[in-house]
């Protein structure tokens, strides 16, 4: 089953950014994920809370690939220069339709 990392950002240093993206856009594609999204054009359409600056969105082949680049050696440093430049939420979603009420949804 595929999995999704919805990820909001909020940068509050941008020294990391540059060298993150030049890096871990590789990392994520070697560990099989796919970006669909990584933009700040959001906009809210129900509720009050304000979004983040940058949200991300990337699809997984499989929660245990997403888990594997998250966790991975080659990824740490990158994601503690994130956390230490920015305010994160990450999300691993299931992309699933539990109400099997989707065509085509697992």
């Amino acid at each position: 089953m595929k999995y999704y990392l919805i990820a909001e950002l909020e940068i509050t240093d941008q020294s990391w950014v540059a060298d993150y993206i030049k890096n871990v856009t590789g990392l994520v594609e070697r560990h099989g994920g796919r970006y669909l999204a990584r933009t700040p054009k959001v906009e809210r359409i129900e509720g009050e809370r304000k979004p983040a600056g940058i949200f991300v969105i990337v699809e997984w082949p499989s929660k245990e690939s997403a888990v594997a680049f998250y966790e991975s050696e080659e990824y740490r440093p990158y994601r503690q220069e994130r956390i230490a430049g920015a305010r994160n939420e990450f999300f691993l979603v299931a992309g699933e339709d539990i109400a099997k009420a989707a065509g085509g949804a697992g």
